[in-house]
Order: structure tokens, then sequence, then C-alpha cells
């Protein structure tokens, strides 16, 4: 299993790149602000050949390379249906006061070929098995991939902005609820395995263990009680 991933963009947002090996066929998962240049060298390095942009949710932060990546690979764009909009239209998503800062700054729009994702979906792409999950809370249509255990890999969580190490995503942005991301954090990540590793949005890697005995949101939430109010939380 190769998966190389890197910080992108002014937001430090994390781009992964996953494929069965080097050499082969992979996914790309949230192209953000400025990683084209670093999905094009990760591509080169590991000779790979994309299949699909996957995009765990639609604020601009991840998706704002998706035009360039999926036009320079010819490949389709996945994101979840109540997301969509956000593609055209990242002002709405952001509000007026972190979106107009960035409208001059972007260009945004839909690739050529773009399809929706669907909660408990099984998608084959790459060599790869990539379950689905709708975890609305940070935005409505905020999604985690799932990839299952395989010979001498422990299962991979691709969070987005549902889940980090020692925190989980904000919710003051339009779309965003705390009820929902709370129920998203106990339906999605509590019934995972402790060994399931974590690959979020924003910064380091983690542990399903992990956070279960730190991260206080899910503390919170395994013992049946609402997360921290006043801890801090990361995304956009």
């Amino acid at each position: 299993m190769l998966i190389a991933g890197f910080p992108a963009g002014a937001w430090g947002t994390n781009c992964y790149l996953v494929a069965p090996a080097a050499g082969e066929e992979c996914v790309i998962i949230d192209p953000g602000h400025q990683a084209a240049e670093g999905v094009a060298e990760t591509i080169a390095k590991h000779r790979l050949k994309p299949v699909a942009v996957m995009l765990t949710h639609g604020h601009i932060d991840h998706i704002a390379s998706v035009v360039p990546v999926c036009g320079a690979n010819d490949v389709p764009a996945w994101i979840h249906p109540d997301d969509r909009y956000m593609m055209s239209d990242p002002e709405k998503a952001l509000g007026a006061s972190i979106g107009r800062q960035l409208m001059g700054e972007l260009t945004v729009g839909e690739p050529d070929d773009v399809r929706e994702l669907a909660d408990g979906a099984r998608l084959e792409l790459a060599g790869l098995t990539l379950d689905v999950a709708h975890a609305p809370g940070h935005t409505k249509g905020s999604v985690a991939f799932r990839m299952p255990e395989q010979p001498d890999v422990p299962p991979v969580l691709f969070s987005g902005d549902l889940l980090f190490a020692g925190s989980v995503g904000r919710t003051d942005l339009p779309g965003g609820d705390q009820a929902e991301l709370l129920d998203s954090l106990a339906r999605v990540c509590l019934p995972l395995e402790d060994p399931t590793v974590v690959l979020s949005g924003h910064g380091p890697q983690t542990t399903i263990g992990r956070e279960r005995a730190t991260n206080p949101y899910l503390r919170e939430v395994a013992a049946g009680r609402g997360g921290p109010s006043a801890a801090p939380r990361r995304g956009m």
C-alpha cells in the first residue's frame, strides 16, 4: 500500500494520493489550495496513474485545485451531493466575512465530470476499496472514506475535517451543526477498531485508539455526553 500525503496551501490542508503500490493506479483525496504542483510531483515520483479525485467535503481549502487536477489527469471528481454547490459558490459555504477575502484569489467551478457519493457506498477504484460514510456536522455533505484492513496493513480512515489528532471540525460556518458532528463521531468513528489509522484534513496522523483515550470530544461522546464546548476545534 502506498499513501503519499502532503500539506498544501495557506491552510495546510492534507492532500493524499493512495495506490496499491508505486507504478499503479491511484486516487487523489482533497486537492486543496495550491495542491496541483504537489500532486503532479507525487504522481511523477511514484509513477502513478490517477483514476479519480475524492473529496471529503466542499470547503475551498479542500477542493481549490480540483478543476486543474481533474483536467490534467482526465479523471472525475466525487463529492457528496449536499456539498456539490460549494464547487461553484464557495462564498456561500464560508460566509461573506471569509468568502470575500478569497474570491479574488481563486478560480471556482466544477470539473467536467462530477459524480456524487452516497452513504454506505463501497467504491472499487484503482485496485482499492473505499467505503463511504456520510458524516455531517462540519458541513452537510462531509464524508469519511474507510479502507478495510489488508494483510500487514491496518484499516485506514480518511476523516476529512470530522476528526483530528486531539480535536474535531468546527461547526460555526454555514451548514455546520454541533449535534450532527457529535452524532457522526459516535456513528462513524467510535465503532472502528483501535488500530485504525486516522488520516485527517489537517495535522498529523493518529489512531482511533489514541483518540478514544485522549481526544476530549471522542471521550465525551463515548461516555454519552456532548462534546466539551470550550475545547479547540480545527478546519477552515
